[in-house]
């Protein structure tokens, strides 16, 4: 074997790969459906020798959330999210080029978009307010009368 990985072996990687799309579908409560992400290859960028000019081993991918099939509640959530990688339409885009190969670099990249979409998944906590207690506001005077005392004792000294 001369060190190349061809398609084939990338294929059979992938599919015994743990971290494929298909495995964490299996954990995820809304699994992305692979037929509503559009995958298109392109030059990974940076430093590649003789083969990056040749090869397009990065994956570029869009994920349109309004369009998907997600619960309602899962799309609000995605695009309240302060990313930069949603756009003004809705359109979630990832790049991928991690990896050497084309098909390591599209399951990483539809591993990333099932992180994201599960950092979704469980609803945030709604917050009560509450009030300080008695004793912690005697803690915070105590301290203010402290420093106070410090910072007066730190000018001209009175004859």
């Amino acid at each position: 074997m001369d060190g190349r990985t061809t398609l084939a072996t990338t294929k059979s990687w992938a599919a015994s790969n743990p971290f494929t799309i298909q495995a964490m579908a299996t954990k995820s409560h809304y699994p992305v459906d692979e037929r509503e992400v559009e995958l298109s290859a392109i030059r990974a960028q940076g430093a590649g020798g003789q083969n990056v000019n040749k090869v397009s081993s990065a994956v570029h991918l869009r994920f349109d959330i309004a369009a998907s099939s997600l619960p309602v509640e899962i799309k609000e959530r995605l695009l309240c999210l302060s990313d930069s990688r949603i756009t003004l339409d809705g359109v979630l885009v990832l790049k991928a080029q991690q990896h050497r190969t084309q098909e390591m670099n599209r399951s990483d990249a539809l591993a990333r978009l099932q992180e994201v979409v599960d950092s979704v998944a469980v609803p945030p906590k709604a917050r009560r307010a509450t009030k300080p207690t008695y004793g912690s506001k005697q803690r915070r005077l105590e301290g203010k009368s402290q420093r106070s005392s410090i910072k007066s004792s730190r000018g001209k000294v009175q004859d």
